[in-house]
Formats: structure tokens, C-alpha cells, sequence
């Protein structure tokens, strides 16, 4: 069964071993396991539903409890220690776009706010209840699955918004094609979601980020049905898919997507190089994305982050020997690691696998072969199953990402972390902050910076450290110059900091929109766009 207070099934644990244990410690302080609030315990505060009866509604605090919140860390903060302050009125599940309609209509008439939910992967507070009078409805798609149709003249292939990553996966490659997107929460995440998010998968080099994707579908708004026709191209004005791509349910609800898929490839691996530092890195990562060749992944970690994934590997005689090689290669304190995958045709993608090496030679990398890329592929979905692990130790993990051109690379992932670890010191505490690039572009990368802390046991103390830091590196993204999300959304969490990026005018434009579609507001309120009285105000005027 789904865990109801951390990440994914609660048959998979991710053991720390001892040398990982004691490396946490020397890095941010001994952490101290605590007891999680128990599930009645949370479902007890669940309050009586305020929704007028309805056939496709369930109002039972058990399920109201599981469709709560998401998995930001103020959710998990919320769901651990049992402070369940909001919840939805009720969950229904719609298994048509004629269902949703109805569940539209409901909601109009008796001024219910609707919350539209996938896989509650969400990472910035998109499912955030929010508080007041208005009802609140949580619409699970997740029964609108279906692979609807597949046309292998164009590669076109259209779902029901709901579906499951594995499970849109399987019902493809039955066909033999591919998505090829792969976010980390893939196992978790459905389609309509990616698409509402701007979502990026982990192949995206290949493949293409969501939007490159998303090619048309069907939108069930309060003002009527968003029908988005397939085009190979088209200059006739405004592309609606655009209205549709990270809107975070402000619009209405998708129900159908339709989607571009490619023929499975015949051949995939992925290789790890060490490179002897952050510079020697960067300047080979760079060349090899504007060099334009035909790879679908590189990820490039900074060293302190490989650092961390060395420690927590664990085969420590193999490490350790890995490492001394690497060292008479000239990549000792200050290595960095960088993970290429090649997808598609077995030339193609030897060819351009050798091609990319030699850039990297060039730059100082040493390519240690396939088994550390067999090993990342291997867990790929389960790393983030070390969220609940650290817990159970009592530390908190948290994460922000943002992208920039490649000028402002360097120093905004040290503004990220300089700021991180500044916020922990308010409370005393330190933090371990490192980061790698996710995704790369001729014209820049991503920034993804995870945040290793202790926890103090109590909801409000850590709340205020979440809040601090939160606040802190959002700050940093914001002065930096860079995007405050590029691929979890924008949700609650981050949507004050949106108008330092979008601007006033944009922020109205998008306000206007959003009203278009949705006179009445009831469209996931308070989530992308800041509340009307804060909306005036810039981040840097706000208090943490």
C-alpha cells in the first residue's frame, strides 16, 4: 500500500548503513528519531464535511486524510507530526470527461472550490487546501487512464489524463513505443500532471521536456470544454497548449492529452566521468550540449553532491579502490561526476556517446565505463525512498531547482547554498547543500540543490526552519536571475516569488486569463498566481 505520511510503497525502505549514518553526523550534527503521529491520530481532526451530497463524492476523514497534501516538506511537516489544520470537504473520482463536467457544475452552483489531483506528487503546495468558509472538493483523475488512441503514421498518442507513468509506459511499449519522459516521481506522477506543471523528465535531452510533447487534449473549464486540435505547426495565433502547460488547474481540468511518442530504442546506456573539478566540469558539459549531439541525459554533479552519492553508495571497499584510481588520474578533493546516457539506434548512439567522450577527455574527464550508470538507471525511482530513510533518522531533506543561462550557472548554485546554510545558522543549525545540473541547454542548465538538515522534533520549531530556508534560497533564485521553478511548478510555495520573474503586467495577463476561464474562482485557488493583497508586494519586501 501508497504510504499516507511519506514516499511510495510502504513495502520499499531505503537502509542508511552505519558509514552513511556517521556521515550525516559529521556533516550537520547527530540526528534523533522521533514517533510519527499515528493515522487515526491525524484522521481525528479531520473536521465534518461541509459539501451538499453528491453521487460521485466520498466525505470519509480516511479518505479525505490521503488526499490531503502533497509531499512538499511543510506537507510531510503537516502529515508527521499529525497537524492536519486543512483538508478537502470531500474526494471524488471522475471516470469520464462527462463526470468531470458534472462534478464542474456541482461546484458552480453550490460555490465549492475544486482541487485537481493526479498522483499528489506535488513538491511546491499545489494541493494545499485552502482555508475559510469555501468548501473544498479534491478531484482525483487518476481513473481516467486509458490509452484512448495511438496513430503510428503521426506518433500521436492520446491518454486519459490520469494515467500512471508505469502504466502509460506499459500500455506503449505493448505497441513498441515510448513517452520517454522520466521524472523522478514517475512511478507516482500521472500525465495530466506533468503536463499542468511544465514537468521535465530525466532523458529530456532526447526526448524533450514535456511541452515538447504535449501536442494537443481536452479541458473541462467552468466557462465550458477547451478542445486543443493536433498540428504538426501553425501560425494562427495564440497556441492554446500554451493557456494549458503550467497552469496548475487555475484553468479547469485536462482530461484527455494527446501526446508525441517515438519507437522504442534499440539500444540505451548510460557512464559515469569524473572530472578533477567544478570548472574542468562545467566548460565540458557545455560544449557537449551545443555541440548539439544525439544524447539523452546529462547530469553533472558539483563535488560535494558526489561526494554524498559516494558515501551513500555503500560497497566501500569498491569505492574506495575506485577512488584511488581516480586520484592517480588526477581527480582527487574536488571531483565531480557526470552521468551521460545515449539513447536510440546502437550506431547512432555509440557514435554519439564516443563523440561526447572525447569532449570530456578534452576537459580532463576519466570515463569509468557503464556500472555506475547501470546502478543510477537500477535505482533511478527508489533515491527519492531516502527522503523517508533520513527521516527515520531525524533529518529532513529538501530540495529547490531553478535554471539560468550559462553565465550565471556557478554563481547561483553557490548563492544557493551560501543562503541555505546561512537561514540553518539562524536556528543553530547546519545544513549540507549540494547541487548538480538536471537538464542542460545550449543556452543553459537547471540548478538542483538538495538541503540535508536535523530536525528538532517539534511541528513548530521545524516549521520555522523550513520556512527560513524556504524563504532564503527562493530569495537567492530571485536575485540571481533565475526561474524560481524549472520543472516541479510554481503551486503555493514558490508563487511569491513569481512577479519578480513575470512581472506586474504578466501576472495580471495571467490573472485575466485564468478569470476568462473561471469567472467564479473556483479553480484551484492561491495556487501559481500570489493572493490579490500580497500581489503588490515584491519577495524582497516580504518578511520570512
Amino acid at each position: 500500500m501508497r504510504r499516507w505520511n511519506g514516499w511510495g510503497d510502504d513495502t520499499i525502505e531505503f537502509a542508511l548503513s552505519a558509514d552513511a549514518l556517521g556521515f550525516l553526523a559529521d556533516s550537520v550534527g547527530q540526528g534523533t528519531a522521533f514517533a510519527d503521529a499515528a493515522f487515526e491520530q491525524a484522521c481525528a481532526q479531520i473536521q465534518p464535511s461541509r459539501l451538499a451530497p453528491h453521487r460521485l463524492i466520498d466525505t470519509t476523514a480516511a479518505l479525505r486524510l490521503r488526499h490531503a497534501l502533497g509531499h512538499s516538506l511543510h506537507d510531510w511537516l503537516r502529515m508527521r507530526y499529525g497537524v492536519i489544520d486543512t483538508a478537502p470537504d470531500g474526494v471524488a473520482f471522475p471516470e469520464s470527461a462527462q463526470e468531470v463536467r458534472e462534478l464542474l457544475d456541482y461546484a458552480r452552483k453550490h460555490a465549492v472550490a475544486l482541487i485537481p489531483q493526479g498522483g499528489a506528487t506535488s513538491v511546491a503546495g499545489h494541493l494545499t487546501t485552502p482555508g475559510g468558509a469555501q468548501p473544498v472538493l479534491m478531484v482525483n483523475l487518476t481513473r481516467l487512464r486509458q490509452l484512448l488512441s495511438l496513430d503510428p503514421k503521426s506518433q500521436l498518442a492520446t491518454f486519459g489524463a490520469g494515467v500512471f507513468g508505469p502504466d502509460l509506459e506499459a500500455q506503449l511499449r505493448a505497441h513498441g513505443y515510448t513517452l520517454g519522459h522520466f521524472p523522478q516521481s514517475f512511478e507516482y506522477s500521472t500525465l495530466g500532471g506533468w503536463v499542468v506543471t511544465r514537468s521535465s523528465g530525466q532523458q529530456s535531452l532526447r526526448y524533450g521536456r514535456i511541452e515538447q510533447m504535449f501536442k494537443g487534449g481536452k479541458v473541462e473549464t467552468p466557462a465550458g470544454t477547451l478542445d486543443i486540435p493536433t498540428f504538426p505547426a501553425s501560425a494562427a495565433g495564440t497556441d492554446l497548449r500554451e493557456m494549458v502547460l503550467g497552469s496548475e488547474g487555475r484553468l479547469g481540468i485536462l482530461t484527455e492529452a494527446t501526446v508525441r511518442v517515438t519507437p522504442l530504442p534499440e539500444y540505451e546506456s548510460f557512464h559515469a566521468v569524473f572530472f578533477p573539478d567544478w570548472a574542468a566540469a562545467e566548460a565540458a558539459v557545455r560544449q557537449v550540449v551545443q555541440a548539439g549531439l544525439s544524447l539523452s541525459m546529462l547530469r553533472l554533479s558539483n563535488p560535494l553532491e558526489t561526494v554524498t552519492m559516494l558515501a551513500l553508495a555503500g560497497h566501500k571497499k569498491l569505492i574506495a579502490a575506485m577512488e584511488t584510481w581516480l586520484s592517480w588520474r588526477g581527480c582527487k578533493d574536488g571531483k565531480c561526476m557526470l552521468m551521460i546516457g545515449v539513447s536510440g539506434r546502437k550506431s547512432a548512439a555509440r557514435a554519439a556517446l564516443a563523440d561526447a567522450l572525447k569532449l570530456t577527455r578534452a576537459n580532463g574527464g576519466v570515463h569509468i565505463g557503464r556500472k555506475m550508470g547501470d546502478k543510477w538507471k537500477q535505482n533511478r525511482f527508489r533515491n527519492v525512498y531516502l527522503r523517508n530513510a533520513a527521516w527515520s533518522h531525524g533529518y529532513a531533506i529538501d530540495t529547490v531547482e531553478t535554471a539560468v543561462d550559462w553565465p550565471r550557472v556557478g554563481s547561483m548554485m553557490q548563492a544557493v547554498e551560501a543562503a541555505a546554510a546561512s537561514a540553518l545558522a539562524q536556528h543553530g543549525e547546519k545544513v549540507h547543500a549540494y547541487t548538480h545540473l538536471s537538464h542542460l541547454y545550449a543556452q543553459g542548465a537547471s540548478v538542483y540543490s538538495t538541503f540535508v538538515y536535523r530536525l528538532a522534533g517539534n511541528y513548530e520549531q521545524d516549521l520555522a526552519r523550513w520556512r527560513t530556508l524556504k524563504h532564503a534560497v527562493s530569495q537567492a533564485i530571485v536575485a540571481n536571475g533565475g526561474t524560481i521553478s524549472h520543472q516541479h511548478g510554481v503551486g503555493s510555495d514558490h508563487a511569491p516569488y513569481l512577479a519578480a520573474e513575470k512581472g506586474e503586467l504578466g501576472i495580471s495577463a495571467m490573472r485575466a486569463l485564468f478569470q476568462h476561464f473561471d469567472p467564479q474562482q473556483i479553480m484551484n485557488p492561491g495556487k501559481l498566481l500570489p493572493l490579490e493583497a500580497a500581489h503588490a508586494k515584491q519577495p524582497a519586501e516580504r518578511a520570512a
